[in-house]
């Protein structure tokens, strides 16, 4: 067999490959000397059936059959003969064979590139820290006590905070439309729920109150046929109602289900959880700066085929965040470019973190996987029986063991980049990391 390999480009190569037309002619007999054994052609008992008969019945459906056994076969061959690495699958361009010659194919693939990485050290990064504040309890616990409360109906008119059962309809140029109908909605003023015109429209009323109000809904809407457009609402306003709050006493820690300490349990276990909060989003904020510094210098160039499975993964990602299924009736053919540079960038970041596992013969740490785990079971109700469901999976114990690896790489290169330290608070912290 003979091979040679031509550079097309950065990553791709032509690899052509000769097989001799004498391993090409003895592939094609045994096949032909196998198939004879079994072939049922009348007149003949099998087993019994002339070779020039098996030939002439048999003979080009058995080389075209041989032709991809032995492009099977030869292309792994060439791979390790010409130490070639692929990134994906080749695309094979056969040529045609005549009997008694040899056969040549020319396989075109994408190899991954070779990455020397930039000396970390020119990494900058700032740690975010933030101390959990009397304060921030007390916002946690009001929002708590929200959740919790009571509505009670009230004879005056609506302010913010108020709750409002309403049937609404509404209309553009005296005609109906998709979504623009509800009966008793409950809408709380203030929370963002409706659009503001809306929102305004609705402030003031009274229960048992008719209100007529117009609504211009915004040039960059979510619904296209809506868009830019303006609307007549008509309502009518079941009930107005004011929320009750619980007191923050032992009572309503039991209600949050501390059965013993009351408000000073609740308290600390608030105060951990938070603190836990805390902690992750500063990791994860530092995190994307150790990822971003390593993508910005260390720049390369990534093999296609890996970008477009990338690509398939966030379109099926994004699908199901939509509750749909590939290929569905009702699932949009969403645009490559949507996706593409978050692809490409991911990708990247995969073989420079593969980088640095080899460049350094990082070794993945028990001690990794176990905290993992323990982050990730961390205020659920049974901890100790996820973690033992988690280790005990073969797929989630390879997907925990590929973000423990991840956050070795990040913890070895935070020894070699630049880190200075930042005081934020605990609500710009958290908030920024949840948007």
């Amino acid at each position: 067999m003979q091979v040679s390999v031509e550079s097309t480009g950065t990553l791709e190569r032509r690899i052509n490959v000769e097989v001799p037309a004498e391993q090409v002619e003895n592939a094609v007999e045994n096949k032909l000397r196998q198939l004879a054994r079994t072939a049922k052609i009348k007149g003949f008992r099998p087993g019994k059936v002339p070779m020039r008969i098996v030939r002439q019945q048999y003979g080009e459906q058995v080389r075209q059959e041989v032709l991809g056994d032995l492009i099977q076969s030869t292309y792994g061959e060439a791979l390790q003969k010409e130490e070639l690495n692929p990134a994906g699958q080749p695309r094979i361009e056969p040529q045609t064979l005549e009997p008694g010659k040899p056969f040549s194919y020319t396989a075109v693939i994408e190899v991954f590139p070779e990455i020397k990485l930039a000396d970390p050290a020119k990494i900058e990064v700032t740690r975010p820290e933030a101390e959990i504040t009397d304060a921030d309890m007390d916002k946690l616990l009001d929002r708590i006590r929200k959740q919790h409360a009571e509505w009670r109906d009230v004879e005056r008119k609506a302010t913010d905070g108020d709750r409002l059962v309403v049937d609404f309809e509404g209309r553009i140029d005296g005609e109906a439309f998709e979504g623009g109908k509800a009966e008793k909605a409950n809408i709380e003023l203030g929370a963002g729920q409706m659009l503001e015109d809306f929102e305004k429209g609705l402030k003031g009323a009274r229960a048992g109150e008719d209100l007529k109000f117009k609504v211009k809904f915004p040039k960059d809407y979510n619904a296209e046929h809506l868009a830019g457009k303006k609307a007549e609402f008509t309502a009518h306003v079941h009930s107005v109602s004011e929320p009750e709050l619980p007191e923050l006493d032992d009572d309503f820690a039991s209600k949050l289900g501390i059965n013993e300490g009351g408000m000073s349990k609740l308290r600390e276990q608030l105060r951990e959880s938070m603190e836990r909060e805390a902690r992750q989003a500063s990791r994860q904020r530092l995190k994307k700066q150790v990822m971003d510094g390593l993508y910005e210098y260390n720049p390369v160039e990534v093999p296609g085929a890996l970008v477009d499975d990338e690509i398939a993964r966030l379109r099926q990602d994004m699908l199901q965040r939509m509750g749909l299924q590939q290929g569905s009736d009702q699932a949009p053919e969403l645009p490559r470019e949507l996706f593409e540079e978050e692809a490409s960038r991911r990708v990247a970041l995969g073989l420079l973190v593969g980088a640095v596992i080899r460049e350094h013969e990082l070794k993945l740490e028990e001690q990794r996987v176990k905290d993992t785990v323990s982050e990730l079971v961390a205020g659920t109700e049974n901890p100790q029986e996820m973690a033992r469901a988690y280790l005990g999976d073969a797929n989630a114990r390879r997907s925990i063991e590929a973000m423990a690896m991840e956050e070795q790489v990040v913890d070895y290169l935070l020894d070699k980049v630049k880190v200075k330290s930042s005081k934020v608070d605990f609500e710009e912290l958290v908030g920024q990391q949840q948007g």
